[in-house]
């Protein structure tokens, strides 16, 4: 049977332990007690990308925002029938059917969800860990992983089971607290945590390693009165009331890298053949301390202000927002991570000092009508409040205090 590879090396493995035994005295048989769970044949193999960091958001509560890869080592197909983070005997989240099939994305392949991994594949889950009460957060996770195996081998592997896979620990650091990138009325974060958003996707091979350097970044654009973000033309800057916007520092710190002089691209067109390092476009990353890097890409060209070795100021104006890179449209694109490298580094969560928050957008689909200049739909109803020290949930819109 060709597909009992596993089934193969198991028993081979038992059989040197057999004859092992056979030119010695078998010992008598004893009786112990092991707090070591019994070995078992496992089939999907998994491991967390990165140890989660507790961050609170605008919805009042604390998320745990990470990644869960996924292997399936046999050579059968296998289909993901549950996955649950665990904090002992207590489930945190568990995703299944539909739910689990949106959060799951075969490595190669992220535009289609799926529950089915082939021979060898694997599929990263996205995971967002909520606690209403952050007293109750878990120190320690793991992850129940259930399957039903296409052809089973038992009773090394049967049709249906569990396995625990991928302990992670929550971290202890607390996010960063900054003030706003920006400054005034209506910014719309179109692309952050904590939903399948285009930047908590973006999992970047580099150098040999697995890197999550945006899942916490946020996409601005500006809406005007009436929930747009441009008028006329589509094709020109000008067009949008918020390009040339200023961009402050969020906090104190050194300046460690700046790359100028890429061209606006024109919006409504999706950039090609750039080169690794111009996907950021023109960009300023500073160290703002404790392991944390600000980064703040697409700025418009020539506009910035800084250096490498500059020590800035919380509020400084540093740059102007712009088009460069890989956009289709004007915006800021700003990020924390936990090195100097845009993309080969972790994204940090963070927090903002204060700001209002005014409205939101009603789903993801809403923010399709803003890129052909029509109104947003936003939520009926919303409450207008000041937040302080949380974080902005994707399509959020705020007001961020100026001077």
């Amino acid at each position: 049977m060709r597909y009992s590879a596993v089934a193969l090396a198991l028993v081979g493995a038992l059989a040197t332990a057999l004859t092992a035994c056979s030119s010695a005295q078998v010992p008598q048989a004893t009786t112990t007690t092991s707090t070591t769970p019994p070995a078992a044949a496992t089939p999907v193999i998994g491991s967390v990308l990165a140890d989660p960091v507790p961050v609170p958001m605008t919805d009042g509560r604390t998320h745990l925002a990470y990644e869960l890869m996924l292997t399936n080592t046999m050579p059968t197909d296998i289909t993901l029938t549950s996955v649950s983070a665990l904090d002992g005997d207590r489930k945190l989240l568990t995703l299944s059917g539909d739910n689990l099939k949106y959060w799951t994305r075969l490595v190669a392949f992220p535009t289609t969800g799926t529950t089915v991994l082939g021979p060898g594949q694997s599929a990263y889950v996205w995971l967002d860990v909520i606690a209403d009460d952050p007293a109750h957060l878990p120190g320690h996770i793991d992850h129940a992983v259930s399957v039903s195996v296409s052809k089973p081998m038992p009773p090394l592997i049967p049709a249906e089971l569990t396995e625990t896979v991928a302990p992670a620990s929550v971290q202890t650091r607390k996010p960063a607290s900054i003030t706003p990138p920006l400054a005034g009325n209506d910014w719309a974060d179109v692309n952050s945590c904590c939903d399948m958003t285009a930047h908590r996707m973006a999992l970047n091979p580099i150098n040999g390693k697995l890197w999550a350097a945006e899942r916490f970044a946020i996409d601005y654009v500006q809406l005007d009165a009436q929930n747009r973000i441009f008028t006329g033309d589509k094709a020109k800057v000008e067009s949008y009331p918020y390009f040339g916007a200023d961009i402050h520092a969020v906090a104190d710190g050194k300046v460690v890298a700046v790359l100028d002089g890429q061209p606006e691209q024109v919006p409504g067109v999706t950039p090609k053949g750039l080169a690794l390092q111009q996907y950021g476009g023109n960009h300023i990353v500073q160290d703002i301390g404790d392991g944390n890097y600000a980064f703040y890409a697409h700025l418009k060209p020539g506009s910035l202000r800084v250096k490498p070795g500059d020590q800035l100021k919380a509020g400084q104006v540093i740059a102007s927002l712009g088009n460069s890179g890989n956009s289709d449209a004007p915006h800021l694109h700003f990020h924390l991570m936990d090195g100097p490298d845009p993309l080969a580094s972790n994204g940090l969560p963070f927090v903002f000092k204060s700001f209002r928050l005014d409205s939101r957008l009603v789903s993801q689909d809403s923010l399709e009508p803003l890129l052909d200049g029509k109104p947003a739909a936003l939520q009926p109803g919303f409450a207008i409040r000041d937040q302080s020290e949380v974080s902005p949930l994707v399509l959020d819109v705020m007001t961020y205090a100026t001077g």
